[in-house]
């Protein structure tokens, strides 16, 4: 089910949008937002954009922008939904929030519920990282850590929500936090204008998060804030790639193995997969998969090279990129926008396998005089 706007919605959007704080909320024609519903307190959106020449140049594209989603609240893109889930959570009157993550949408619904006091219950997958947990407890959110991988934590998620009177934030199934993450799109467009890259590069788990884009990106076109749809290409990891190999190999998806340093987008069984396929195909976009060696060397890569700290998952994005120029799919003369979805400090376990640990050195001037005549 899709939450569809009209056209006089739309059209009243672009003229109104001077006035109003750089937030998520500031496209309120385009969002399900209740008579009277109270905004959670957290700035949601409005995160920057910056052009990175010399990441750039080492990705073999003409232009790169970078949208660094690792500044919002709880550090994702993740806040864009959960921001969603727990205003809609407080109009219907819900005394609880739940959902399954592998770690950033569950760290931004516990944030956005402690900002207004609303309870919230979460449960991850045995692997999530241990900053991820932490986010969880220090916001007060009741965790529990299941025995499973991500899509068994999704079904037991699901199975627990059935049976109690809760506000289920998983994507997948609530259609409306779409809506929150369709603003990373609309907000792009909106930074962009009339320089809107040719290509705009995401990584995709449940397919969730890709379809919201470019719906986003769909409706920002057709309020005029860009004067063209941009392709999107979307990244999985060579041991996460369902809906990679369902398009490429031209036949229906099917759920499959689920093994990536990419916590993130570890999953298997996609649960939006249908909408990312079509979002992708109706902007006639792409589909690649990195390995791990890759994504890994994307952390430092991004960081050295544009100053933006990415986790494993939201370097994928650089890393796709770096393959489909390789691939053809992207022209070296063709600009692309990457979507940075998560900040590196969730996973620094990833960073330091991608960069190795300090120099240990004993505290004389010598001692680092003779370490640096070997460097």
């Amino acid at each position: 089910m899709d939450v569809v706007y009209t056209d006089d919605c739309v059209q009243a959007l672009a003229p109104n949008l001077a006035a109003r704080p750089f937030n998520m909320w500031r496209y309120r024609e385009l969002l399900p937002i209740p008579q009277g519903a109270e905004l959670p307190p957290l700035q949601t959106g409005g995160t920057p954009i910056y052009e990175a020449p010399r990441l750039a140049a080492r990705l073999g594209a003409s232009r790169v922008v970078l949208k660094d989603e690792g500044r919002g609240p709880s550090a994702s893109l993740k806040d864009r939904p959960s921001a969603m889930a727990v205003m809609l959570a407080m109009a219907s009157g819900a005394q609880r929030v739940v959902c399954a993550s592998t770690g950033n949408a569950a760290s931004s619904l516990a944030a956005h519920a402690a900002s207004v006091g609303l309870p919230a219950t979460i449960f991850v997958p045995k692997r999530a990282p241990e900053p991820k947990i932490a986010q969880l407890r220090v916001f007060g959110a009741e965790v529990f850590r299941v025995d499973a991988d991500y899509d068994r934590t999704w079904d037991l998620c699901a199975e627990i929500a059935e049976e109690m009177p809760w506000f289920n934030r998983n994507c997948a199934v609530n259609p409306y936090l779409v809506e929150g993450k369709k603003t990373v799109g609309l907000e792009l467009a909106e930074q962009l204008g009339d320089e809107m890259t040719d290509w705009v590069v995401l990584t995709v788990g449940d397919g969730c998060t890709i379809a919201g884009a470019v719906k986003g990106m769909e409706e920002a076109h057709a309020a005029g804030l860009i004067p063209f749809m941009p392709k999107v290409l979307g990244v999985q990891a060579d041991g996460a790639a369902p809906l990679v190999e369902a398009a490429n190999q031209g036949r229906a998806w099917r759920p499959g193995r689920a093994h990536t340093v990419a916590d993130s987008i570890s999953v298997g069984h996609a649960r939006n997969p249908h909408k990312a396929l079509q979002a992708v195909t109706r902007c006639n976009g792409a589909w690649v998969s990195v390995s791990d060696e890759e994504i890994l060397a994307a952390i430092p890569q991004t960081a050295l090279l544009s100053g933006v700290f990415a986790e494993p998952a939201a370097a994928a994005a650089s890393a796709g990129l770096a393959r489909a120029v390789k691939m053809g799919i992207v022209a070296p003369d063709q600009s692309a926008s990457l979507i940075v979805s998560g900040n590196g400090l969730k996973d620094t376990g990833a960073a330091l396998r991608a960069v190795g640990g300090p120099i240990d050195v004993a505290p004389t001037t010598d001692a680092v005089l003779k370490l640096l005549e070997r460097v």
